[in-house]
């Protein structure tokens, strides 16, 4: 780990994610889309590095993660989740492939949104948000991250799933070729995937099946 970084505050933005603000390591430049692995600093979890994305905007003095808590893994993301301000952690240099490549579909599962949420504020920042469109798969209405602000950046653009409920105002099915199919009609722009390994195979294999190119596809490889 090259840096150490202390942990400044700490919220809840769903039932089990939480908002981290630590402090921004001196010549640390971090392109909206990169990971840096974490760990924390102390005896026995040094060694437990985990990828996580910064979800802030580039020119901020801080750093942000949005850290969803596993606690059925009692693991790194559980003990990260405990701690208080002042904690330390050690941080890599970042890496990553998934960068804004231009307009497109954004499709994430879950956590998987993170590296989405760095693009799409960094859009919108930009005033450049026109024109993107993000399908956003959760089990239930209450694991959706940052709804109301992806709802606002994104209008009618922003297509939030549910698999595990029905609810007013989102879709209740999974993101399959049907899917696909009926809420894109242009398959030849880009397309940006982040989620879960099997979600991941699952939404590319639908997309190539669909005709989508390659190189036209943007997730971590």
């Amino acid at each position: 780990m090259n840096h150490t970084v202390k942990l400044l505050m700490s919220q809840f933005v769903t039932h089990d994610v939480k908002h981290f603000i630590v402090d921004k390591p001196a010549g640390v430049s971090i392109v909206p889309g990169q990971g840096v692995e974490l760990a924390i600093n102390r005896p026995g979890l040094r060694e437990q590095g985990r990828p996580f994305t910064p979800t802030g905007l580039t020119e901020d003095g801080v750093l942000e993660f949005t850290i969803k808590a596993y606690p059925d893994h009692a693991g790194v993301t559980q003990a990260i989740h405990q701690l208080a301000p002042g904690a330390e952690l050690l941080m890599s240099e970042p890496f990553g492939t998934i960068r804004y490549q231009g307009p497109g579909v954004f499709i994430a599962g879950g956590a998987g949104i993170t590296p989405f949420l760095a693009i799409l504020r960094d859009l919108a920042r930009k005033g450049v948000v026109d024109g993107q469109t993000l399908i956003f798969s959760n089990k239930t209405p209450r694991d959706v991250i940052c709804e109301k602000e992806l709802r606002h950046v994104l209008g009618e653009r922003c297509v939030l799933t549910c698999t595990g409920a029905a609810a007013p105002g989102y879709e209740h099915r999974r993101v399959d070729r049907t899917f696909l199919e009926e809420k894109i009609t242009d398959f030849t722009q880009r397309f940006y995937v982040c989620g879960p390994p099997p979600f991941m195979e699952a939404v590319n294999g639908a997309l190539a099946d669909l005709g989508v190119r390659a190189e036209s596809l943007v997730f971590e490889r």
